[in-house]
């Protein structure tokens, strides 16, 4: 079984062989839990894909939110991505340090929300490409700020605490935490300080890391993708939301889905950061109901 839309991934000899094209660029999307994106930028300042520039998802996000790295405005996101030197023909490719688990998925996932497909992943991202010994380089790279426009809003694809609560008993779409098991019954505490532990009501758990090959880290072939969505009990027919800690991981299970045909994932932007500190909101405990 292959990938469905296998456009979401580019391989690193493919990257190797068009890190000079002129209609590309690659962005840094590496993000820390804990820490954020301070200990990555520090990373990508020591050593980087040569000609890849700094994507912070921190600052690329809504200003006015009280949260770290809310989905922004179209007109904030267009400003953003095109300092980084992003026009509406540019093809983007994001890595991380995690093949797609610490950020380059969320942004493969925003810039497909405002209407942007040339975008793809480096499966396996930094680990692969450091495996092989291909080059890293700490030069800045020279960035011309280029015009982006946002074809549409992302947040027709973003799901609130109020429309999560709601479908509690609406069961309008599924909701599919991506957080590890632990985390997700509650049997293992959460690394920000203050949130209660365990998930929301009738949602069902696909751990992102589960999806990556342990080594490589890159994404485990369509037939075992598709193996842990069923063990879940997840209808990949059927409307899906996805949640996780901070709104992160949340879009690489969105991505997993992606590759095996499904396109219009929304995510819980808030995810459990949102959710989890709010006394207010119901939880529960244990396996998936």
């Amino acid at each position: 079984m292959d990938y469905v839309n296998s456009n979401a991934l580019v391989s690193t000899e493919w990257l190797a062989d068009h890190l000079d094209d002129q209609d590309l660029v690659v962005v840094d999307a590496s993000f820390f839990v804990p820490g954020g994106t301070a200990p990555a930028k520090e990373q990508y300042d020591a050593g980087h894909i040569p000609g890849s520039v700094f994507f912070d998802i921190n600052d690329i996000a809504d200003p006015d939110a009280t949260q770290d790295h809310i989905v922004p405005s179209a007109a904030v996101f267009g400003s953003k991505v095109g300092a980084l030197g992003i026009t509406n023909s540019t093809y983007v490719i994001a890595y991380d340090a995690m093949g797609g688990g610490c950020a380059a998925a969320r942004v493969w996932w925003m810039f497909r929300a405002y209407g942007h497909d040339k975008i793809a992943v480096l499966d396996g991202g930094l680990t692969k490409w450091v495996s092989e010994n291909r080059p890293l380089s700490a030069e800045q790279p020279e960035i011309t700020a280029q015009n982006f426009t946002a074809a549409q809003e992302a947040l027709v694809r973003v799901r609130s605490k109020d429309g999560i609560r709601q479908n509690i008993d609406s069961k309008d779409y599924q909701v599919v935490d991506a957080r590890a098991a632990g985390r997700f019954s509650g049997t293992d505490p959460e690394p920000k300080a203050g949130l209660r532990s365990g998930h929301i009501p009738g949602s069902r758990n696909v751990p992102f890391g589960g999806l990556f090959e342990p080594e490589s880290k890159t994404f485990k072939s369509a037939a075992d993708i598709k193996a842990q969505f069923d063990a879940a009990g997840v209808d990949l027919n059927a409307p899906i939301a996805t949640t996780c800690g901070s709104g992160v991981t949340a879009c690489t299970v969105a991505l997993g889905a992606y590759l095996l045909g499904k396109d219009d994932v929304a995510i819980y932007d808030g995810s459990w950061v949102d959710w989890g500190g709010d006394p207010d909101t119901p939880i529960e405990t244990g396996p998936a109901s």
